[in-house]
């Protein structure tokens, strides 16, 4: 038997095989869970598809998180085909390429409204379509990451988004408790997916995080799909609101000596 026989998960935000959403899929798979896969655009249904068949997906809907008609149609299939929803997971980002380098203050406003509202706004309007099928209540995630706290170079439009994704996070979580539906989001540490390849300087980041990290290593989607089974599971009944890190320990780490460290992880190496 497993933790989430009989639950169904709507999951958006899956582009590939090295997909943080992909990585939850599977763990929820893997307790029993039916999967429902939503992708943003037709030139990733060739990668989703297949994998989507993998783990014996039979709805698979694209659907633009800033279209409310496409929103719209991707929970009127999952009410048609199955009358409810157990589980929603929101791994869905975005940001113009040039809002992720260069000086923050350069950002343009439209590019920073731009990510704010299909990496945050984003989740509001999916809870609000799910709420309806949750009568007995049910998890909502999100994935969030540490530049939401702290300056991570590069990261600028996002940062922004992330912040609001977390108080966004809280409010939802206020808002649905009443009706039992939890609301939290994963904090990860960093992980190369493809989202995360436009980001400038990028393995830089991956050195220092796992450098700096007190386990000395990086997560990866299987660690974050784990965590998110906690959380779609019924072991997460009294957790809502909350932001939760699995980073190897990476967040709560102050000043370091990071070519030091670099060394002792990888003889020779250093920030490039």
């Amino acid at each position: 038997m497993g933790l989430l026989d009989g639950k169904i998960a709507l999951i958006f935000g899956v582009a590939n095989k090295n997909s943080i959403g992909w990585g939850i899929t599977r763990a929820l798979r893997r307790e029993g869970a039916t999967i429902v896969l939503s992708y943003a655009m037709d030139r990733l249904e060739r990668r989703v598809r297949p994998l989507g068949e993998s783990v014996g997906c039979e709805l698979m809907l694209q659907a633009d998180v800033s279209k409310a008609a496409e929103m719209d149609a991707v929970f009127s299939a999952v009410a048609e085909k199955y009358g409810k929803l157990d589980v929603l997971v929101h791994s869905v980002a975005f940001a113009e390429r040039d809002a992720l380098g260069g000086r923050f203050v350069d950002v343009s406003r439209e590019a920073m409204l731009s990510a704010i509202d299909v990496s945050a706004i984003s989740l509001i309007e999916l809870a609000r379509r799910a709420e309806a099928l949750m009568p007995d209540g049910g998890s909502i995630m999100s994935l969030t990451y540490n530049a939401s706290r702290q300056v991570i170079p590069n990261y600028n439009a996002m940062a922004i988004a992330k912040a609001a994704l977390e108080a966004i996070t809280m409010y939802l979580a206020a808002d649905l408790g009443r009706n039992k539906i939890r609301v939290n989001a994963i904090s990860a540490g960093a992980i190369k997916t493809l989202s995360a390849g436009g980001i400038q300087g990028f393995r830089d980041l991956l050195k220092y995080a796992e450098a700096t990290s007190p386990m000395k290593e990086l997560v990866s989607q299987d660690d974050v799909g784990d965590l998110a089974l906690f959380l779609a599971s019924d072991l997460s009944r009294r957790i809502t609101g909350e932001v939760i890190y699995v980073d190897a320990g990476h967040s709560i780490m102050g000043y370091t000596d990071v070519e030091a460290l670099i060394d002792q992880v990888k003889p020779g190496a250093g920030l490039s």
